[in-house]
């Protein structure tokens, strides 16, 4: 019956990894080996700075934004990518974080449709009225700022966060839909 079960769902998969295109960070489709993918983005303008743990780090501009830090992330056991993600410069006033956050939104929007889910709120007893009020909860995890943009070939996360040095940061994360399967796969080959 197990066997069943597992060749049921790597024949789903395989079906699905073909009827669909891999995401696509910088015009290149998230795929292919971390040292192979580094190759690519350097080729369009990006600085490598070093890889840890099948996760290779890069800075760059990036959507009109100087200075991102991007993470190319893939699966050490198959070192295959499945995840960029995209860390814009730290901001310390709200409204700056704010308008990163708003216009990436909106490009994205225009890019892929509106988003499939999305939380913007503050938490808490009462709304925070001032700039330095709004980034003090921001940097104490009373502030959920995000959106999800679901496509036929993955999805993109664009967050607010902090650091734990309390440094705020606007986030895109793309997760390629077939590599990402393909993790799913291992993880129920584990089981």
């Amino acid at each position: 019956m197990k066997k069943i079960i597992t060749l049921t769902i790597v024949m789903l998969c395989a079906i699905y990894s073909f009827a669909q295109e891999h995401l696509a960070f910088k015009g290149v489709p998230i795929d292919g080996t971390l040292s192979s993918y580094v190759a690519k983005m350097k080729a369009k303008g990006f600085t490598y700075l070093g890889s840890s743990d099948g996760v290779a780090a890069l800075k760059g501009d990036f959507a009109a934004h100087k200075s991102c830090t991007i993470a190319v992330g893939s699966l050490q056991n198959r070192d295959l990518v499945s995840r960029i993600a995209v860390v814009f410069p730290e901001q310390d006033q709200w409204r700056f974080l704010f308008r990163d956050y708003s216009e990436l939104k909106e490009l994205l929007t225009i890019k892929y449709g509106e988003p499939s889910q999305c939380i913007e709120e503050f938490q808490g007893y009462s709304y925070p009225e001032t700039d330095s009020d709004k980034l003090y909860r921001v940097k104490f995890d009373q502030c959920k700022y995000g959106c999800i943009f679901s496509t036929n070939n993955g999805e993109i996360h664009l967050t607010i966060e902090h650091r734990d040095n309390l440094s705020c940061f606007v986030k895109l994360l793309y997760i390629d839909g077939i590599n990402n399967i393909s993790v799913l796969q291992d993880a129920l080959d584990d089981l």
